[in-house]
């Protein structure tokens, strides 16, 4: 099983590398992260201190991952995700210590450009949508839309969020539209369902 590091990728002396990895060009790897064999790892991703990148996990572009994360198997992370520090994956619905599981891990993806906060935790077979933004300490049990802002236990939505990150003044649900003031980008709602208006070339 060949590796495939580039050579501009940064790795502590304390990293552990499993044989058979991919990380992509000007990605970061700091002290005591371990990543396993079959991981994909994109291009200018960081992973912080005491990560751990399980073999059947896929991290897109521009990914960070801060510390004390552990990214276990059939996780699945698009371009641009942001995982704050100590938040927790699952791959087992029902986990049991004396009963043997690891042909029923469920798959989770994390969609472009989301942020899990710090502390949040994902229960496995659910999609995080593209933008979204769950706080920190929620807990995710159920797919969260595009652009919705999750917080609580169970977590629920409580707004919208811009691409760039901040809270839009938007109903939950029904009509209406608003504008991002740092990009200029024009969110439609319409229904449960929010739009990025198109900007013409």
């Amino acid at each position: 099983m060949s590796t495939s590091i580039h050579p501009s990728v940064s790795i502590h002396e304390s990293a552990i590398i499993d044989a058979g990895a991919t990380i992509g060009k000007d990605s970061r790897v700091w002290h005591f992260v371990h990543i396993c064999a079959e991981a994909k790892i994109g291009e200018r991703c960081s992973m912080g201190q005491n990560v751990f990148i399980g073999n059947k996990v896929i991290i897109g572009n521009d990914c960070k991952i801060q510390n004390n994360v552990s990214v276990y198997d059939n996780v699945t992370l698009e371009d641009g995700v942001f995982c704050g520090p100590s938040m927790v994956f699952t791959n087992v619905y029902n986990p049991r210590s004396l009963i043997e599981r690891k042909d029923e891990y469920l798959n989770t993806l994390v969609k472009e450009g989301a942020t899990l906060g710090a502390n949040c935790t994902i229960v496995c077979g659910v999609t995080i949508g593209e933008y979204s933004f769950v706080g920190a300490g929620a807990l995710v049990n159920r797919d969260v839309p595009n652009y919705a802002l999750m917080v609580g236990v169970p977590a629920k939505q409580i707004a919208w969020m811009s691409k760039f990150g901040e809270r839009l003044e938007l109903p939950i649900q029904g009509e209406g539209s608003a504008v991002c003031e740092h990009t200029g980008v024009t969110y439609e709602l319409a229904g449960c369902t929010l739009f990025v208006k198109k900007i013409k070339d």
